[in-house]
């Protein structure tokens, strides 16, 4: 019995010991690639005169749609996605998906039965199920995370990761720091997350990976997403994840691209387990807008997946919504990486 708490304990301390490391480095480390901005704790103030004609003229020329990768039928493989220990690639495939957001537009759904009646659930960052299971559901699949994230996650251990039951873990980042030459420090600490927790199924987006995902932003909205000033959102990694893995997606939680532009909008917190944080169209305004220093697009970016969902099998929920119909319609692909 004292071997088992001694033994919990190590892992405890060094799990602990990780997390101050992590917030040691991303505090010391600024710029040099993808990361997400602390939006989380940014209320900008936002005029309603005249905000409908700023968001319109920022509307992109969305480029035909994605396209699935050439690979093998049937073989599930999905290219670009390492696993931290075996460095062998992903394989998984779900015939539908649970694309669940974190928006307080979950709050009081109840589609949480709906969402663990789904095949694969595929969840962000650190949002929790524990005491909002009935909104949100209980079950996960994939949890897509952001580097800056990881910090949250160790935090959460006992929810996001010992109790995690077979979910793949992907973490995203730039090249800088997922490298494994021993100088990568996210890696590195997903490495010994992985050693000291070995039933983790934790896997990380390549660098060439990576920069498909930055094609994809410039092939969609014709903007390059350096010159632009622009950070990818773990949405948008998310999403693109799911076009590759699922052949349905039913999103919860996402709002059209026009939504924040009705001045009768419904006001939500911006994740619904932060119910005194920001409110999530001032976060997707002041983010759109914003041109000194990194922003999300997060318009922009719905924009995008409202075209993909013009040709292929997505669909929104909560609120429920469908795309108009463009007078030309393409034909059904999906993502080339």
């Amino acid at each position: 019995m004292k071997t088992l708490v001694r033994h919990g304990l190590a892992v405890c301390l060094a799990l602990t010991t990780m997390c101050t490391s992590v917030l040691l480095v991303y505090s010391s480390i600024g710029g040099g690639g993808q990361k997400e901005p602390g939006g989380r704790r940014q209320q900008v103030a936002v005029a309603a005169s005249g905000e409908p004609e700023k968001l319109q003229q920022q509307q992109p020329e969305l480029g035909s749609g994605p396209r699935r990768p050439a690979l093998p039928a049937g073989t599930g493989l999905l290219d670009g996605y390492i696993s931290v220990l075996a460095h062998k690639p992903l394989k998984m495939h779900c015939k539908s998906c649970a694309l669940v957001t974190s928006s307080g537009h979950l709050l009081g759904s109840k589609q949480g039965n709906r969402i663990d009646q789904t095949e694969c659930v595929i969840r962000m960052n650190d949002a929790p199920t524990r005491g909002y299971g009935k909104d949100v559901g209980n079950k996960t699949s994939l949890r897509v995370i952001a580097h800056s994230s990881i910090q949250r996650i160790l935090r959460n251990r006992n929810e996001l990761l010992n109790m995690s039951q077979g979910t793949v873990f992907i973490f995203w980042g730039p090249s800088s720091y997922m490298r494994r030459d021993g100088k990568g420090l996210v890696y590195n600490n997903l490495q010994l997350m992985n050693q000291i927790l070995p039933q983790l199924k934790v896997y990380m987006i390549s660098r060439h990976k990576m920069l498909q995902f930055d094609d994809l932003f410039k092939q969609e909205t014709g903007k390059d997403r350096k010159i632009s000033n622009t950070w990818l959102s773990t949405g948008w990694f998310t999403m693109s994840i799911a076009v590759e893995l699922c052949d349905r997606i039913n999103v919860y939680g996402m709002v059209p691209p026009d939504f924040c532009r009705d001045p009768n909008h419904l006001s939500v917190p911006y994740h619904y387990y932060e119910p005194f944080g920001p409110d999530e169209c001032t976060m997707y305004i002041s983010h759109e807008r914003g041109r000194k220093g990194s922003h999300h697009r997060f318009i922009t970016e719905k924009r995008v997946f409202e075209n993909w969902a013009r040709t292929y099998n997505i669909h929104f929920f909560q609120p429920d919504w469908k795309p108009e119909s463009l007078t030309i319609n393409h034909p059904e692909i999906k993502p080339v990486f």
